[in-house]
């Protein structure tokens, strides 16, 4: 079962509040909790009320291979939690924003699949030219073999007229003796 750390939509109209859970990934954003983790309430004016966290218990939850949702991943990560996908995130977005900003395009940090894709499609760039290196030098290597072919053929033909020649003078001499 895989398990995920996500917020539950809670409250009224204009009056939202989240509860935060383990639940089975498969089920929707409101259905059957694992274990309520803690709540959060943007409405709240203090900062120490607006989130309360169970955090022994989340940090069990990322123990065993719970994967937090991005929104998730932040929050505890305010607290101290840290987890694997949060940082794999972070070093995705880090390397978008070195792209972005040596291609020269605004990144946009709102928008996760646009910072992908510009990964992508570095990645991919840099792939090709990989690729295209390795078909040069494999291209220059088949010619420097086949030049190195041609060069032992004419050796051996040279050698092999050389003993003919020889063979015939031998036997030329043979003859007139004889």
């Amino acid at each position: 079962m895989a398990v995920k750390l996500r917020l539950m939509r809670m409250g009224r109209r204009h009056k939202p509040f989240f509860r935060l859970n383990a639940i089975d990934s498969r089920t929707p954003r409101d259905g059957r909790i694992i274990e309520k983790l803690g709540h959060y309430d943007p409405i709240e004016k203090d900062a120490s009320k607006q989130i309360v966290l169970n955090k022994e218990r989340i940090e069990y939850w990322i123990g065993v291979g719970a994967v937090p949702s991005d929104t998730v991943a932040e929050m505890i990560a305010k607290i101290g939690i840290v987890s694997k996908h949060y940082q794999e995130n972070q070093a995705r977005k880090k390397k978008a924003r070195q792209v972005a900003k040596k291609k020269g395009v605004l990144y946009d940090n709102t928008q996760r699949t646009q910072a992908k894709k510009i990964v992508e499609k570095a990645e991919a760039e840099t792939k090709a030219k990989a690729d295209a290196e390795a078909k040069v030098k494999a291209e220059a290597d088949a010619k420097i073999k086949a030049e190195a072919e041609a060069k032992a053929k004419a050796d051996a033909d040279a050698k092999a007229k050389a003993e003919t020649e020889a063979k015939a003078k031998t036997d030329d001499a043979g003859e007139k003796k004889a």
